[in-house]
């Protein structure tokens, strides 16, 4: 039996949806797809996945939802190299707070950024 993944699901609240949405397609160089959830009146912008098996998430506009700093921070997918996705932070929108630092030679790299939302999520890759 395969052991499932920790985390299933993440949300990363926004302010401004649009905006949100432009940044990560922008820094992650990736499509998100837009869903609407008429129940409950949020806006969702979900990053793609890699099948069944794979954790996804999404950017989230509605009420409750607030951008912040603090608490739990998610890690998204750095690529190849953590070093193309830094550079495009700033023109986003965003900002570096922890600039690409070597974890091991084993686990890689990572960094923290500060989305166009005020959220600080984390980034990860092998290189």
């Amino acid at each position: 039996m395969q052991t499932p993944n920790a985390a299933v699901w993440f949300e990363i609240p926004a302010d401004n949806h649009d905006r949100a949405v432009r940044f990560y397609e922008t820094v992650l160089a990736v499509t998100l797809t837009p869903e609407a959830c008429p129940n409950t009146g949020m806006r969702m912008g979900v990053f793609p996945g890699a099948g069944g098996a794979s954790v996804s998430g999404c950017v989230v506009t509605g009420e409750g939802y607030v951008p912040n700093q603090q608490g739990v921070v998610v890690y998204l997918n750095g690529g190849d190299d953590l070093s193309e996705l830094l550079s495009r932070v700033e023109a986003a929108g965003g900002k570096i707070a922890v600039p690409k630092t070597l974890i091991t030679e084993e686990i890689g790299y990572f960094a923290h950024i500060i989305d166009s939302e005020g959220n600080r999520v984390g980034l990860h890759s092998r290189h």
